[in-house]
């Protein structure tokens, strides 16, 4: 049988249990008596004043019923006491009955109950005569007969205000008497807050005595052992981690305090070892919290995997931006051939992503009629299968790439679309990722690449980026050619122009020198036919000469 252990537990339990038996038996008997008052008050508030009060009203209630039949007989004209008299008998008193009725359920005088019976039958004995006078004077003419007017009369005399008197009397001693009853509860109620307050003073006193005494026992027996606690959680505090060692406490909570403490500096240490290897850029150490509920453990954890993140997204970023500033380097170095400018492209970019197979296929539109897409640059395809490749639009996946201008990537390849050669066969790959080369809306071409390994979405994203850029160069490239082209053929139509020039230049001068020839030779025809009638004039002139001798 283990030795009964007083712990600090159970020395603070037994402290308090005393206390709360003080508080108890002091509670229980507050109860009891705050119950009574509380009873009492009730009584006051619920039963006895609001029964004066009705009773009170009651009273008045009678001397007005006493005014308004009288003024009912002698005041013929007063009709307002007339209506109020009605509606006393109709209304006030039913409801003021009511109410002393409901009252009257709490009272505890059996004596007082009859006699509000025995009022409430009086009055209503003096409300009939009332009503037998009501009857009497109800016209003029009621009023001016002798016999009904002496009638009324003698009711009132020896009925109406005689039974006023007697029922005025017997309602002012139950006032007196209810009054009286509240007047009792009233001093009993001081009594009783009286033993309560003697109650709370003498439970106060003990409370303190025995609260000094306990206290004093309990903080001899723990600022000891606390004290030498203290020292390690100040160190604690100044962030000074002291040498774990074995519990020298007794086998008590203060005991049970020291192991925690221990557990916590062990805990400390790991988690500073811990952090030391986060500050140095080690992210793949083991770490095991306290408990599932440490905080800085686990915020320790989730500190390292999002640096782990953060730097495997910061050394993603700049495989981006290296792989970026390397290919445009690639691309500001060839702009003539779209051959060699594709195939630097594609064999930098399958070694940089670590494909294993692509192409690039390149738009010929020079026959609108006969649009398709041409591979102009491969890599680990087989070259006498693929070295005149044509791709139709829609035709396969690389044509509904370019014709739906959207990437294609496909982690589940369908047997026999690829395979990729190697010294040990051929094999399917793991996925396949076609990329649109787009610029400013228009697709000049499509990047194909194969891979034995699925491409993540940052590498993705950088192909996406390269693509982008190529096509900016695959554009940049045809529209070179086709400046140089129409340029070649604006030259060769300025050359057919000059030549054009000098052969209507020299038909010119021949036409002009034609022109000059028949010129001369129109003057000298002109000439000889001057000639001709010059002689011919001469010889008329000599026949007409002749003729006359």
């Amino acid at each position: 049988m283990n030795k009964f252990r007083l712990t600090i537990k159970t020395r603070i339990i037994a402290g308090f249990l005393l206390l709360i038996v003080i508080f108890g038996c002091n509670a229980l008997i507050s109860f009891t008596t705050l119950e009574n008052s509380q009873a009492i008050i009730r009584s006051n508030s619920e039963d006895i004043n609001p029964s004066v009060t009705a009773l009170h009203d009651f009273s008045e209630l009678l001397l007005k019923s006493k005014m308004y039949s009288t003024n009912w007989v002698y005041l013929q004209a007063n009709t307002d006491d007339k209506k109020d008299l009605k509606d006393l008998h109709k209304n006030l008193y039913p409801t003021l009955k009511i109410r002393l009725n409901n009252l009257k359920k709490n009272w505890d005088n059996p004596e007082h109950i009859s006699e509000l019976d025995s009022i409430f039958t009086s009055f209503e004995e003096m409300l009939a005569s009332e009503k037998e006078i009501m009857a009497l004077l109800v016209s003029f003419d009621d009023y001016q007969n002798p016999l009904a007017k002496f009638t009324a009369e003698d009711l009132i005399e020896k009925t109406i205000l005689i039974q006023t008197a007697t029922i005025s009397e017997r309602l002012s001693k139950l006032v007196v008497a209810k009054q009286a009853e509240a007047a009792a509860a009233d001093k009993s109620l001081l009594v009783s807050f009286g033993e309560l307050r003697i109650i709370n003073t003498v439970s106060g006193i003990l409370t303190v005595i025995f609260g000094l005494v306990g206290a004093l026992f309990v903080a001899n027996s723990i600022t000891t052992p606390i004290n030498k606690l203290k020292e390690v959680i100040i160190k604690l505090g100044h962030g000074v981690l002291p040498d774990s060692q074995s519990s020298k406490f007794k086998n008590d909570e203060i005991g049970e305090m020291e192991k925690a403490v221990d557990k916590l500096v062990k805990g400390l240490i790991s988690t500073s070892e811990f952090a030391e290897t986060i500050g140095k850029g080690e992210y793949d150490n083991s770490y095991q919290p306290l408990s599932e509920e440490d905080i800085l453990g686990n915020a320790l954890i989730l500190m390292r995997d999002n640096l782990k993140k953060v730097s495997e997204e910061d050394k993603k970023r700049n495989w981006i931006a290296t792989g970026v500033a390397r290919f445009s380097d690639i691309l500001r170095s060839e702009h003539e051939n779209i051959e060699v400018v594709t195939n630097n492209i594609l064999q930098e970019l399958i070694m940089y992503v670590e494909a294993n197979q692509g192409g690039i296929f390149i738009v010929n539109d020079d026959n609108r009629s006969d649009v398709h897409l041409e591979m102009v640059a491969c890599y680990a395809y087989d070259r006498r299968k693929f070295l005149e490749k044509r791709v139709d639009v829609g035709e396969g996946l690389v044509g509904q790439s370019y014709q739906e201008n959207d990437k294609i990537f496909l982690t589940d390849v369908p047997e026999e679309y690829v395979s990729i050669s190697s010294g040990l066969g051929e094999a399917n790959p793991t996925s396949i990722l076609i990329i649109p080369l787009s610029i400013n809306e228009e697709t000049v071409g499509v990047l194909e690449l194969a891979s034995f390994k699925v491409f993540e979405d940052h590498e993705v994203e950088f192909i996406e980026k390269i693509a982008e850029n190529t096509a900016s160069s695959i554009a940049s490239v045809k529209i070179n050619h086709r400046t140089k082209k129409l340029l070649e053929e604006s030259q060769l139509s300025a050359e057919q122009l000059r030549s054009q020039e000098e052969e209507m230049r020299q038909n010119t001068e021949e036409l002009q020198a034609t022109q000059e020839e028949y010129e001369r030779r129109i003057n000298e025809l002109e000439r000889q036919l001057e000639l001709k009638k010059s002689e011919e004039g001469a010889n008329y002139e000599s026949n007409i000469g002749n003729s006359l001798e």
